[in-house]
């Protein structure tokens, strides 16, 4: 055989030297199997949850959550729902997501490869022709065939690569609880958001119903200026009160359009109108909002979760890492066949193998392993904190969500009585002024003061389902289907 030929295994191999290379090969998977890993194995942080929520009610101690519920039962509204359904198809953040779990599992798939063997083969052909030395002897043409294969396989004696493989793995379901935590979000913002259209619709029909009122509340002050029973100043008054509301509802219906954009984007389409449902004060409420235990949050949070593999991912490589401080043992071979007739390249004598284990034991390279050992483990220290962080936060945001909820109920119906006041304030202020015990200054002011009043109301009312949706969020609702 001529220099520069590599080989594999020879095909016309015995069978009892097949049996034997199966049995070491066997016998080094048996090895492997039972080899070491270094680096520490995953125990969960320590988290002391409290016994219940801040801001929950006394009565609350069950295991029961409105979190566990699916948002489809939830959102009563069906164009809400049907928006919802949309947003967790087209959205383009959902998408980024999931495009982020193919690339986690083609990483995994790349990083558990280095587990096993690397086998590839070859085959080649070439020719060559000397030139003439000398008037007694003739050029010389030459020919050769090869085909072979090699087999390169480091054993993983240390667990380096199961290490990084276990990695990968957790890196898997980190993006995957990634993706979920999108998914609870979208579906707070698409209700949020449905939920601020509808208000501004509701706010833009009182601001037209106020509109109507004022326009007549001004033909009826110029009437009397005309006759003499008031003075231009009422009829500036007037107009002052009907500009008010044009500008209103101007600013009103350059607000619902611009929310409509928000949300034909949020749900992955180009700026258009928004199907509208139940009205404001329409949507239906659970009578109940269970908060659940603490304890289960953890569990049901998908921010947690994510936060929780990312330390699973980096604990794995501080093992990746401290596996350098040990020998690497490689395992080669070639082997092949090669002949200068093709005819002959499978019957002839050209076979030939060759097979070799080497060991690398690292000596010096100025604390390189060290350091990586030292930057893994802060990596995982680093992923501990911002794990406990998210849970303080979730524990949070629950508290803040409960809180609010209530406060905003009691603003809600302290503005309802409000408003009542104000619209018997300014049913008073009218019969002060056309019965002349009152200008019309205070019917300017008790007017202003009611469409003040009916908008905070509804601000009030949209504050309250927000606290809703807002409390289904944190506790981690929606991802669920």
């Amino acid at each position: 055989m001529r220099e520069g030929a590599w080989f594999v295994a020879r095909r016309s191999q015995g069978s009892q030297r097949r049996r034997l290379a199966g049995a070491a090969v066997a016998s080094l998977l048996f090895i492997t199997a039972g080899c070491a890993t270094v680096g520490p194995d995953y125990k969960r942080p320590v988290v002391t949850p409290p016994e219940a929520f801040r801001g929950a009610p006394a009565a609350d101690t069950s295991n029961t959550s409105i979190g566990d519920a699916r948002w489809a039962t939830l959102f009563q509204d069906e164009p809400l729902r049907e928006l919802i359904a949309s947003v967790l198809q087209e959205n383009y953040d959902l998408k980024i997501a999931a495009a982020r779990i193919l690339q986690a599992q083609a990483q995994f798939g790349i990083v558990r490869s280095n587990q096993f063997p690397t086998i590839n083969a070859e085959a080649s052909a070439q020719g060559q022709r000397s030139s003439v030395m000398s008037s007694d002897r003739e050029a010389l043409t030459v020919g050769v065939a090869q085909l072979g294969a090699s087999v390169a396989w480091e054993i993983d004696f240390w667990g380096k690569y199961r290490r990084a493989t276990e990695s990968a793995r957790a890196q898997i379901l980190a993006t995957e609880w990634g993706r979920r935590a999108v998914v609870t979000s979208l579906i707070g913002e698409a209700a949020n958001g449905y939920f601020t259209l509808r208000a501004l619709d509701l706010e833009l029909s009182i601001a037209k119903r106020t509109l109507e009122t004022r326009v007549e509340s001004l033909r009826l002050t110029q009437v009397r200026e005309q006759g003499g029973a008031t003075s231009l100043v009422d009829v500036r008054q007037a107009e002052q009160l009907v500009y008010g509301a044009q500008s209103e509802i101007a600013d009103l219906s350059r607000q619902i359009e611009q929310q409509e954009n928000f949300i034909s984007v949020l749900r992955g389409q180009n700026p258009g109108p928004i199907p509208r449902g139940l009205g404001l004060t329409q949507q239906p409420q659970p009578p109940e909002l269970p908060a659940g235990l603490p304890s289960a949050l953890l569990e049901r949070r998908p921010d947690i979760q994510q936060a929780e593999q990312v330390i699973v991912a980096t604990n794995a490589q501080i093992g990746v890492a401290k596996a350098a401080y040990f020998p690497q043992i490689t395992l080669t071979g070639s082997g092949g066949l090669a002949s200068t007739a093709l005819t002959a390249l499978f019957t002839g004598s050209g076979g030939a193998w060759a097979a070799a284990a080497s060991v690398v034991q690292p000596i010096f390279n100025a604390g390189r392993t060290r350091s990586q050992v030292a930057l893994a483990e802060a990596q995982r220290q680093e992923a501990v904190a911002f794990y406990q962080q998210t849970i303080q936060q979730a524990f949070r945001e629950v508290s803040d969500a409960l809180v609010g909820y209530r406060r905003i109920r009691e603003l809600r119906e302290s503005q309802e009585l409000l408003v009542q006041s104000a619209q018997d304030a300014r049913r008073l202020a009218d019969l002060r002024y056309q019965g002349g015990a009152a200008s019309y200054l205070e019917v300017l002011d008790s007017d202003t003061r009611l469409f003040d009043a009916e908008l905070g109301l509804v601000r009030a009312q949209l504050g309250e389902l927000s606290a809703f949706v807002e409390i289904y969020r944190a506790l981690g609702g929606g991802w669920q289907g």
